[in-house]
């Protein structure tokens, strides 16, 4: 069976075909575990559909995150940090708007500046994809210097060992888990990178266009650009082996060398637990 996770709030989710775990490291040094099964937004007719399936499981996964997220603080930090629903309302919508800001409106507003010197539209696109890429590189080195994303980073290198140690069938423990590489090639940091790629090829195709049509087309076309990526990154996991797989995923691999951190045995641990409660919530056996 494979599973995959994402790094929360002292602690690591780990989602399975219809359920997910999060482990949290308590401010008492415990390891809480939260369990509960789940049902994906794909269902049988959806998931046969190529590019909206992509954008509907992103979806999915970014409430699920936002869920696991919430479930973490409330963990680590108690019930005073527990948030409502309209507090996760208002977070999802200011994230969303900065996303907005600094991954279209800004590069579309270099664009328009860059287009009035160069004629070809073509590479004014291409320009804008490479100003969007370069602000997101910016973005995450930035956040690595704050210290709580520096934990959240260093739990999701935990995440990946411990991803690893169970696919090779070894048992679960930390000495088996810190031989184990932090970077993984279906971490979400390379969909975020294709993502960024593929928009350049899309984006690059429309032409000349005014400021406004400029942020109203990118927004517009994100369903189709998260969509292509998702069918590129199931192409590589089915074909991880050939060489064209390992192009694809190589950027993405690299750039984990910003998301990831060597993590503590302690983070561990915490990983350990969310995938043997996975996989007992799946049951699935395992070693160790």
């Amino acid at each position: 069976m494979q599973i995959g996770g994402q790094a929360v709030i002292e602690g690591i989710m780990m989602r399975g075909p219809n359920s997910f775990s999060v482990a949290v490291r308590t401010q008492n040094n415990e390891v809480k575990v939260h369990k509960s099964s789940t049902k994906s937004t794909l269902n049988s007719k959806i998931n046969k559909i190529p590019i909206l399936r992509g954008f509907i499981s992103l979806i999915d996964s970014l409430v699920l995150g936002i869920k696991a997220l919430n479930i973490s603080a409330e963990e680590y930090g108690g019930e005073e940090v527990k948030l409502s629903n309209l507090d996760i309302f208002i977070a999802m919508v200011m994230g969303i708007g900065l996303g907005i800001l600094l991954f279209i409106v800004f590069p579309a507003f270099i664009a328009r500046i860059i287009q009035n010197s160069i004629s070809s539209a073509l590479v004014v696109n291409i320009l804008e994809g490479l100003v969007r890429i370069g602000v997101f590189l910016v973005y995450i080195y930035s956040f690595s210097f704050i210290r709580d994303i520096r934990r959240v980073f260093e739990y999701h290198g935990a995440e990946h060992k411990v991803i690893f140690t169970y696919e090779k069938g070894e048992p679960l423990t930390v000495e088996n888990a810190e031989k184990n590489s932090r970077l993984h090639p279906r971490c979400g940091t390379n969909f975020l990178l294709i993502v960024m790629v593929v928009s350049i090829l899309v984006f690059s195709l429309l032409g000349k266009q005014t400021l406004l049509w400029r942020i109203i087309s990118r927004i517009i076309l994100i369903p189709v650009v998260a969509g292509i990526s998702y069918e590129l990154i199931r192409l590589a996991s089915k074909y991880s082996n050939s060489k064209i797989a390992k192009i694809i995923t190589a950027p993405g691999l690299a750039l984990q060398y910003l998301t990831t951190r060597e993590p503590s045995q302690d983070q561990i641990e915490v990983a350990i637990e969310a995938v043997k409660s996975i996989l007992a919530l799946e049951g699935v056996p395992y070693v160790g």
